[in-house]
């Protein structure tokens, strides 16, 4: 979540009378996150939370999101759900942006995740997955492989100034990944892309909501594992925690049980995501656009983790045996 687009509270008071949420009392920017622009609102009738999407989200995607919420939702898993206006309809404009208002989720992000975050993730993700199988709409990862090249261009000129080498480790790691066969005949299904800490709300050590689906997708369940992996299971000093990676692929597994393809296929997918995220952090810390309310993340955390995912050779180095089965 970010802000890169303000909205006036005139504009924001007139904007709410379409909706049944009451007046407007007050609202603030919500600094976190790169992607959109979003806002805690608080009406009369409680709290929510406002989002204008920017220029990086197609808004024929916004259907997806929207409905794969509401979808999820009625299949039990916890997540925002779309507001619909005096219209009907799920999805407005306001500031010159496609904007929706969903519900408020009660619960804080774990700033330091722990065995039971982590173990409380892999359930929540496994569960998601499974609820996620009859959803009837698709969306292609427009971030997976073929979109790598096009990003690693974008910031190649620039790399060398957050450390110098970086552009040629880059390049090296992509002809690496594009060289090799990226798995395509493993289980597939809507996945979430983006399972970070910060999209993951607890209440105590028990999951109380999934958050920010925008750039949830149709593609390989286990890259949504693989995703996670990186994002929960490494230290502040960006080195791997074997046992919280015991604790968060348990817990999934015993929802949703990975196949020994699955299995095979982690550490190239784990070294993908890595670079998947090193890239699009890399783009957006050289591009802040200026006056946005944006803390970007630094693509040097990515580097140690795809360092770390470079030297694995295999499922024990995740410290696990096979599916099930803890090392």
């Amino acid at each position: 979540m970010a802000v890169y687009t303000d909205v006036a509270a005139d504009e924001l008071a007139e904007f709410l009378k379409a909706y049944d949420i009451g007046e407007l009392l007050s609202y603030k920017g919500i600094a976190e996150g790169v992607e959109n622009s979003n806002f805690l609102l608080h009406t009369s009738a409680g709290h929510f939370i406002l989002t204008l999407y920017e220029k990086r989200v197609a808004k024929s995607d916004l259907p997806f999101f929207l409905n794969l919420m509401t979808h999820l939702a009625s299949r039990g898993i916890s997540c925002p759900q779309p507001l619909k206006n005096k219209s009907g309809e799920a999805l407005s404009e306001l500031a010159g942006r496609p904007a929706a208002i969903i519900n408020f989720l009660e619960g804080i992000w774990p700033r330091k995740p722990n065995l039971a975050h982590c173990a409380g993730v892999g359930q929540a993700l496994a569960k998601m997955h499974l609820a996620g199988a009859d959803f009837a709409m698709a969306r292609a990862n427009a971030l997976s492989v073929s979109g790598w090249r096009p990003l690693f261009e974008q910031a190649a000129a620039r790399a060398d100034e957050v450390q110098h080498g970086l552009r040629d480790f880059i390049r090296t790691e992509l002809d690496h990944l594009e060289g090799n066969i990226w798995p395509k005949n493993l289980p597939q299904g809507v996945i979430h892309a983006d399972l970070f800490p910060d999209n993951v709300f607890f209440l105590g050590d028990e999951v109380s909501g999934i958050i920010d689906f925008t750039f949830a997708c149709t593609d390989t369940l286990a890259y949504d594992v693989a995703i996670c992996l990186n994002a929960w299971c490494f230290e502040s000093d960006c080195s791997f925690n074997v046992t919280k990676a015991r604790a968060f692929l348990g817990a999934y597994d015993r929802e949703r049980q990975l196949s020994q393809a699955e299995q095979n296929a982690l550490p190239l997918l784990a070294r993908g995501a890595a670079l998947r995220f090193l890239l699009t952090r890399l783009v957006d810390f050289l591009n802040v656009p200026k006056g946005a309310l944006v803390r970007p993340k630094d693509p040097m955390e990515y580097v140690r983790k795809l360092r770390f995912q470079q030297g694995v050779s295999g499922w024990r180095d995740y410290g696990v045996v096979a599916s099930g089965q803890m090392a």
